[in-house]
């Protein structure tokens, strides 16, 4: 699971960034909210990390940027010192989905992580089936549309499902890299860039079927459904 952790103090942070690169996840940590929010809107990720108190803004302040954003649905975690009521109901209040405060200790943090990412896929499994003309089997890991089964391999429905189940939301190469081949930049873009023109062929994602599936330049993709006229 790809992460982007936002933490000013540096022994915190690399204290969970160990943690969570152990248990298997793609972290990128931020000191800053400013190049934070930076970094989230070139890249895209899995699931957010965030402190309270920065230097120059707030979690609370990055939290309502990011859900300002409608295509932004994605879990944010707090991890913070701050352990008054008031501010645990503020954060959730503001769309955080959990939260954890400091000291922390490894077995509930990656376990609520993995909660989050959990909910996560279960919303995602049970609401995004279907969609339109195309219906997704995720257990045969085929896909049909109009009723005819479209031919597809591992990695090309591996790519689908990730686009469908983010419509609207843009996706870096580099994650899309990582959640369907397992790996990070050094395998070549241009192998998306190829996956993703072969599924735009075979699943006919054009405009005049109503969905656009746009590269955005020096970012990566989103599929977009086009509202009927």
């Amino acid at each position: 699971m790809r992460i982007a952790f936002l933490e000013d103090d540096r022994p915190q942070a690399d204290m969970i960034r160990g943690w969570l690169t152990d248990a298997g996840h793609q972290c990128v940590h931020h000191a800053s909210a400013a190049t934070f929010l930076r970094e989230i809107w070139r890249e895209s990720f899995d699931l957010m990390i965030l402190d309270w108190e920065l230097p120059e803004s707030s979690g609370i302040e990055v939290l309502r940027t990011v859900r300002a954003q409608s295509d932004w649905r994605i879990p944010v975690l707090f991890l913070t010192n701050r352990d008054n009521e008031q501010d645990i109901v503020a954060a959730l209040n503001e769309g955080a989905d959990d939260y954890v405060v400091k000291p922390a200790s490894r077995p509930v943090t990656l376990a609520r992580i993995e909660a989050l990412a959990r909910r996560s896929r279960d919303e995602t499994i049970e609401q995004r089936m279907e969609f339109g003309v195309y219906l997704f089997n995720t257990r045969k890991n085929t896909v049909m549309r109009s009723g005819e089964a479209v031919d597809l391999t591992e990695k090309e429905y591996q790519l689908a499902s990730m686009l469908f189940s983010n419509i609207g939301r843009l996706l870096s190469r580099n994650h899309l890299l990582e959640s369907v081949w397992g790996v990070g930049p050094e395998l070549a873009t241009r192998t998306v860039d190829t996956h993703v023109s072969r599924l735009r062929r075979k699943l006919a994602l054009l405009p005049e079927n109503g969905w656009r599936l746009k590269a955005v330049y020096q970012h990566g993709y989103r599929l977009e459904r086009i509202s009927e006229e």
